[in-house]
């Protein structure tokens, strides 16, 4: 089945380009521009009282598409903000960050957790563990072991990491690492939801897991969630408004209220507008009934036409001996070459960009990425011949 039906109007605009970025961004289906429109009518119609018919239908809706792709079985667990910096300062802020706080976490993590975290090491108080992502084969056993050695407040990892696109099988392991049940573990799962099959159902009342829409969710910027562990009781400083909705917790003299579910780790008013668009992406292929197994499948067939075309162009630098994850069941949607060094990234990644070749980059590594809309017949790789770094 050809998927490009349901981006025709983001295909249109980008006439004669491959977008291999889709890793940073996804183009839209179609469906989410007539989200917008559905958003400002029923804010039309609803006016002051739009609030409440969005916490009785389209966030209960929402909670249950995600909960379906995670495997978990407490929709109301999960909790939507704008970004997920914003979740995970308010998990961060359940701490004390002027007592004594250790966080044991990778050299690969998202530029907004690697930025706050580092910025909250300059404090004396503050001791922050960074595992190395590399080598792959050994990663899983040297994480667990700075865990066990450490004895960590706060564990943090991707799932697969936006880098390399090492994707993490064994999360469960690691996670069992983790044996003091007071101490709390947080999986960003942006580079995984919506790409690769997600169980999280015999972790759910132990992980948070922190996604969105940007990237293989395909909503857009806008909308990010957290699974909250079941049960928890934690008490984020960093709060708002939402967290009082639904029932709250025994009410104590002088003490601020939380739900009793995900939404205590909710913040404030916020646009609904991207909501509305992820709702209609998850109703899209509901009705389609494409699944993330048949996502993934997809894309991993994409994968392996790219670089048997590849493999007949030769490149100098573009080859698979450049590639940093070669083995598709520990990689994520998108393929990640290493290349001499940062100068020759962007040269190559801008040689390409004029060849109608659309990347991304970090540092000494160019990405390419795939999703629903690329087929096996269009990927051309001719004009990397006159791109040469």
């Amino acid at each position: 089945m050809t998927y490009q039906s349901f981006y025709s109007r983001f295909l249109k605009a980008n006439e004669g380009k491959q977008h291999y970025a889709c890793h940073s961004h996804y183009y839209w289906p179609d469906v989410t521009r007539d989200a917008v429109l559905d958003y400002w009518d029923d804010s039309a119609t609803y006016a002051d009282e739009k609030w409440g018919f969005f916490f009785q239908t389209l966030v209960p809706e929402l909670q249950r598409h995600i909960a379906r792709t995670l495997n978990t079985s407490h929709p109301e667990q999960i909790v939507f903000a704008s970004n997920t910096h914003e979740l995970l300062y308010r998990i961060l802020s359940c701490f004390d960050l002027s007592a004594p706080l250790k966080v044991v976490t990778t050299d690969a993590e998202f530029h907004s957790f690697h930025r706050q975290i580092h910025r909250l090491n300059e404090q004396a108080n503050i001791e922050l563990i960074s595992v190395p992502t590399e080598p792959f084969d050994s990663f899983s056993a040297r994480f667990e072991q700075a865990i066990v050695d450490n004895a960590p407040h706060l564990v943090f990892f991707s799932q697969v990491f936006f880098n390399s696109g090492y994707y993490v099988q064994d999360i469960e392991r690691i996670v069992a690492t983790v044996t003091n049940p007071e101490r709390l573990v947080v999986i960003d799962g942006y580079h995984s939801f919506m790409a690769k099959p997600v169980d999280l159902s015999r972790l759910e009342s132990r992980v948070f897991y922190l996604a969105g829409g940007y990237k293989y969710a395909q909503g857009g910027e806008g909308v990010c969630f957290a699974h909250v562990p079941k049960g928890c009781s934690l008490r984020p400083s960093y709060t708002g408004w939402f967290a009082e909705l639904g029932a709250l917790d025994k009410p104590r003299a002088g003490e601020v209220q939380y739900s009793q579910d995900g939404m205590r780790f909710a913040g404030a008013t916020m646009d609904f507008t991207a909501l509305y668009r992820l709702r209609a992406v998850f109703n899209l292929f509901e009705e389609n009934d494409l699944t993330v197994e048949a996502i993934n499948a997809h894309v991993e067939a994409l994968q392996q036409t790219f670089l048997q075309k590849l493999d007949a162009l030769k490149h100098p630098l573009l080859h698979r001996s450049a590639l940093m994850i070669d083995n598709e069941a520990t990689r994520g949607h998108f393929l990640t070459f290493k290349l001499p060094n940062a100068e020759v990234t962007a040269s190559l990644a801008a040689q390409l960009r004029e060849q109608g070749i659309l990347t991304d980059y970090r540092g000494d590594r160019l990405r390419f990425g795939f999703a629903l809309y690329h087929c096996k017949d269009e990927i051309n790789l001719s004009a990397l011949n006159d791109c040469t770094g």
